[in-house]
């Protein structure tokens, strides 16, 4: 009696933390459109923003290149370009600014219908979150694309100069630094799952295979068609995945002692 007592009451607990979470799909795409709005306008105003110091990220993008290729120009072909190039650099700014409120309105969205020990679960995924983006981007900035800028700066002979546009150019460095900023949340996302038990380490194990293919395609895709940054980008993410079976194992450790225990408590109390 005393156990069947118990689980009513962690059934009713559970039970008590969705109270109130539910409600209509109106009400949900409410909630949805009032989260878009405020992303939007935080992109919106960042954007303004990284647009008055448009030319100080341009000189900050362009690093690399002046490593790679001293001494070498680039030039615009349209009146317009330069003027358009500083608004995707300032959008580029405000993605890159605003990731960290972007992720906390997913947040805010999802955590209504999440019980408490999964609410606190996503917390820390807050902080993860950014700084995974960050190292992904400086993986770009500092080791990928100066090795990819010294690999096609190499092909020039005496006959044949690199003439790159700075459109080209910068939408090939913002392209790669939020490509990879956005991979790198791969063991954010798995971890994650794995907490509301949704990602289990077995099968990531025997997905191994199909990640390895997934990857190359993925990286395929979404990089430029050259083998620097596809392979840049599909090492480090295989390197991630295998992270994160290492993080879903732990969970899945952490998950049962804590089970093993609850198990021992209860047998105790009943033996009582």
């Amino acid at each position: 009696m005393a156990d069947a007592k118990q689980i009513e009451d962690k059934s009713a607990e559970a039970t008590d933390e969705l109270a109130g979470s539910e409600a209509p799909l109106l009400e949900h795409l409410i909630e949805l459109r009032k989260r878009l709005i405020y992303s939007a306008v935080t992109v919106v105003a960042l954007m303004a923003f990284c647009f008055i110091f448009a030319s100080t990220i341009y000189d900050w993008l362009l690093m690399p290149y002046r490593s790679a290729a001293p001494g070498t120009n680039l030039i615009f072909t349209a009146p317009q370009e330069l003027f358009f190039t500083y608004l995707n650099v300032a959008f580029f700014g405000a993605i890159f600014l605003g990731f960290p409120m972007i992720a906390a309105q997913i947040y805010m969205f999802v955590a209504p219908g999440l019980y408490k020990h999964e609410r606190k679960a996503f917390l820390p995924y807050l902080v993860a979150t950014p700084l995974f983006f960050v190292a992904g981007a400086a993986l770009v900035y500092f080791i990928v694309l100066p090795m990819a800028l010294h690999f096609f700066a190499g092909m020039q002979t005496d006959e044949i100069e690199m003439l790159v546009s700075v459109s080209e150019y910068l939408g090939f460095a913002m392209v790669l630094i939020l490509a990879f900023g956005i991979c790198f949340q791969l063991p954010v996302i798995l971890t994650l799952l794995a907490q509301i038990d949704l990602v289990h380490v077995d099968s990531l194990k025997k997905g191994r295979r199909y990640a390895i293919v997934g990857i190359l395609i993925f990286a395929a895709f979404i990089t430029p068609p050259d083998p620097i940054s596809q392979i840049g980008l599909a090492l480090p993410m295989y390197a991630l995945y295998e992270l994160s079976i290492i993080s879903v194992r732990m969970i899945e450790k952490r998950r049962a002692a804590k089970l093993a225990a609850q198990e021992a408590e209860l047998s105790s109390s009943s033996s009582e």
